[in-house]
């Protein structure tokens, strides 16, 4: 079967964005038909997060429903009771008692520097991105967990670019491996394949990229260094039989995607989070190693993804933020 290039490849996902028409903001959810064993690897010193403690290998639930990622900052956690009630009315969870008990782990972004920051992502929004989710390709850039997504803020958002989300998938010894990340960064993000910045801060006259990390070595020095105001987020996917454990090993070696591709990262300002998916659907049974390998590069795909196909933002009330479109053009 073709490959879509994107995390709806693994069968048995579908994903749903909800976008926010008063401001830029929403949220996006993945839902896994029949439950997915999951893991996570959270970095960074500003995480927002749900149910992440539940993925750890010595914790008793095997499989999650769902995973939503949301902008709002820690408001829009509450997003994911919206997922709970859309799965709970539909049977699916883990049986307790008398109940079924939706698994709906979840992770934040900041976006709140963009429009009323009184406006953020609810349980209304995530039962909208449920009723939305499809196993079509989704939709990229300036929508759902991306639609308030900025990068390059290490000198302030008066001198940032608009982030997104994206989706990348391989095929690969026989199984698909597949990412689909909201990239909110504080640092830039770069090419791996010739270091060159696609999107992130910009110099003072707004009309060039900066590139942070050289600034930073040159001994230019932002004004001011936020304790939050960041966060890339996102989900690994594949279709290989995993335990718990192996699940959240993937999730570590994606990260190595976003190193790659994002400079600085995992900064203190950041609180990049990590979920990895595995349905168990596919019959080879590669190494870890070799699924590792794809989830760091599909992971890079994906951020590259997120910012090209992002549209610029600007308005009564928002900060001017060009897409790396705009700043080509």
């Amino acid at each position: 079967m073709p490959l879509n290039d994107s995390l709806t490849d693994i069968a048995g996902l579908q994903v749903g964005h909800f976008t926010d028409a008063r401001r830029p903001t929403g949220c996006t959810v993945v839902l896994c038909e029949g439950g997915a064993v999951a893991g996570v690897d959270v970095r960074g010193a500003a995480p927002g997060t749900r149910e992440t403690e539940l993925l750890s290998p010595v914790n008793a639930v095997e499989q999650v429903h769902a995973v939503l990622l949301a902008g709002g900052s820690a408001f829009g956690l509450d997003a994911a009771g919206g997922v709970m009630r859309w799965l709970d009315e539909r049977g699916i969870g883990v049986p307790v008692g008398p109940v079924r008990v939706p698994i709906v782990p979840a992770a934040i972004l900041f976006d709140l520097w963009v429009g009323d920051a009184t406006i953020r992502p609810d349980a209304a929004a995530g039962y909208a991105a449920c009723q939305a989710a499809s196993a079509a390709p989704p939709a990229e850039g300036s929508v759902g967990a991306g639609a308030g997504a900025a990068v390059g803020k290490l000198f302030g958002i008066g001198r940032a670019m608009k982030g997104g989300i994206g989706s990348a998938s391989i095929e690969i010894g026989g199984v698909t491996v597949a990412a689909l990340i909201a990239v909110n960064a504080v640092g830039d993000v770069v090419d791996p394949a010739n270091g060159a910045v696609v999107a992130g801060a910009r110099t003072t006259d707004g009309t060039a990229l900066l590139g942070s990390t050289q600034a930073l070595l040159r001994g230019e020095m932002p004004p001011q260094f936020d304790a939050g105001g960041a966060t890339t987020i996102g989900v690994i996917a594949t279709d290989a039989a995993l335990t718990k454990a192996e699940a959240t090993k993937l999730a570590q070696m994606a990260h190595d995607g976003l190193a790659r591709c994002i400079n600085p990262v995992h900064t203190m300002s950041d609180g990049d989070t990590l979920f990895a998916l595995a349905t168990g659907r596919a019959t080879a049974r590669p190494h870890l190693t070799l699924l590792g390998v794809a989830a760091a590069e599909v992971t890079a795909r994906a951020v590259l993804r997120a910012v090209r196909q992002a549209q610029g933002l600007s308005g009564a009330g928002l900060p001017t933020l060009p897409a790396a479109r705009d700043l080509r053009a």
